[in-house]
């Protein structure tokens, strides 16, 4: 192991500068990829911050947003009513009071259930902006639209991005016993700031009319001050787009040494699964960090059903033993390295508005990878023909010898996840340890609960068939309503003015 990722990095230091004197640790040809497939240009001349957790993230924001002199952008998918949401509120609101031009956005799906109308109003009563976007609209019938990003400017000058949001579950319950959610974020000055702008200025005005021509979102990266030396490119994931999901494949097949990913909702698809697997086979240490226990107990069969292409493959899988890990991040090569909101599924990579930070530069690299080694020293590793699952504190690997028979023998069972399941249910073959815990995980839990489900909606469908048949004809006559709506709205606004017509003079 390189000793310089030994050294214990505080996951608050500050990284001015660290890097070679290239302009970006790719090539050129690569570095205009990057650009490319991201939609990001790489803004050099930035100071970054990494920070760990609430404790070092909400700090760091309500430190700028009281600070604050002429403009606050605050843009979340969750702000719940409980202590950790009132305080930003009452942040946010004595700034408005000061006279500060406050804006603030959230997600309707991600709020509305935490967080009483009340709540925003008084928000409003005391000068705040606020705009909730994608709202419950009766002509919008196929409306559910994410804004996942989290993201805070302040004053043009300084930006967050993370994978936080603003409730009490990231800062815990000392008093109860409530450990906080693992989470990471960054602090970012200099001329990458005028993009979050940018990105916030995108939400705003799909939730209402757009930003006056004064705002910080109309400044040039390229005009901005340098607040250090750190190249920096902000990726503005919009649904339909792929900038991430490609990005993100993109460094799975360049890297060369090592590839550390920690991700919350892991459902690659089997493109990314494969540009994993084809890595850890040409000798990329690939290692994925997910969480065991999940605030989406459906969801967590099947991520665990998915560990074992992976592990067969070499790619080693870990789970944190917290509460939850709620982490999106990666390190590459000990150079390159993304914090933000996507997660590594195609809900985040394809129908999600999201946000994220590229960074290149290796100090900045090398605390995401001393920060990686911690979690692991939390983290329990899922090893390959082992029937029990193996404590890494360490993070090494395992003897290579030994690995490469247990892989030889799994070989001849790898299947895709449907008939893996299948196979499962059907007792048809043995099953390693991983699949086989997956596997009675759906087979037992899953195929039992729909199997009740259906069996009660076929009884309660031959008592009351309306029950089947209202839904039907509700949906049925809101897209009517909807699609009625818009042909009027489009026939409205292609008819040709009216000309009134002069008698010629005689």
């Amino acid at each position: 192991m390189d000793q310089r990722l030994d050294a214990a990095i505080p996951p608050g230091l500050s990284i001015p500068g660290n890097r070679s004197a290239h302009s970006s640790v790719a090539a050129p040809n690569l570095d205009r990829a990057f650009a490319r497939i991201a939609a990001a240009e790489l803004h050099p001349g930035n100071a970054v911050r990494l920070l760990r957790d609430a404790g070092e993230n909400y700090p760091a924001w309500l430190d700028a947003i009281r600070s604050a002199k002429a403009t606050i952008h605050f843009e979340t998918f969750i702000i719940a009513e409980d202590a950790t949401g009132r305080v930003f509120a009452e942040a946010l609101m004595e700034r408005a009071a000061a006279g500060v031009d406050v804006r603030f956005v959230y997600d309707w799906l991600g709020s509305t259930a935490r967080a009483f109308p009340s709540f925003f109003a008084r928000m409003r009563n005391t000068g705040v902006s606020v705009r909730v976007f994608s709202p419950l609209r009766l002509s919008s019938p196929l409306w559910i639209r994410r804004d996942h990003r989290k993201l805070l400017a302040v004053d043009g000058a300084i930006g967050f991005v993370s994978g936080l949001c603003v409730s009490d579950d990231w800062t815990g319950n000392p008093a109860r016993g409530v450990d906080p959610w693992r989470d990471t974020g960054v602090e970012i000055r200099g001329p990458a700031v005028a993009d979050l702008e940018a990105s916030f200025a995108e939400i705003w005005a799909l939730a209402g009319p757009r930003l006056p021509e004064s705002a910080p979102s109309r400044s040039d990266p390229a005009t901005g001050a340098p607040a250090g030396s750190v190249p920096v490119r902000v990726v503005a994931g919009r649904p339909g787009q792929l900038s991430a999901y490609r990005l993100d494949l993109l460094i799975a097949a360049s890297a060369r040494r090592s590839l550390w990913l920690t991700d919350a909702y892991f459902l690659g698809s089997r493109a990314y699964v494969q540009a994993l697997s084809e890595a850890a086979r040409d000798g990329v240490d690939v290692r994925l960090l997910l969480p065991a226990a999940s605030d989406v107990p459906l969801l967590q069969p099947l991520v665990q059903a998915s560990y074992r292409p992976l592990v067969e493959a070499g790619v080693r899988v870990f789970e944190w033993d917290g509460p939850m890990l709620h982490a999106k991040t990666a390190v590459a090569d000990g150079a390159w390295a993304r914090v933000g909101s996507t997660n590594l599924n195609m809900a985040s990579w394809t129908g999600n508005w999201e946000l994220d930070v590229a960074i290149e530069d290796v100090g900045f690299a090398a605390a995401m990878e001393a920060m990686f080694l911690d979690d692991l020293s939390h983290s329990t590793e899922i090893v390959p023909g082992v029937p029990r699952r193996t404590r890494s504190r360490t993070g090494r690997r395992p003897d290579r010898r030994a690995s490469r028979r247990d892989l030889r023998r799994l070989a001849a069972g790898a299947a895709a996840l449907g008939r893996t399941a299948g196979a499962a249910m059907a007792g048809s073959r043995p099953l390693t340890a991983v699949e086989a815990r997956s596997a009675a995980v759906i087979g037992a839990r899953s195929a039992a609960v729909i199997g009740a489900a259906l069996l009660l909606l076929a009884a309660a469908v031959t008592l009351f068939p309306v029950l089947l048949v209202s839904p039907v004809v509700i949906m049925l006559a809101w897209t009517s309503f909807a699609l009625l709506r818009r042909a009027w709205q489009l026939r409205a606004a292609t008819r040709p003015a009216k000309v009134r017509r002069r008698r010629a003079p005689r």
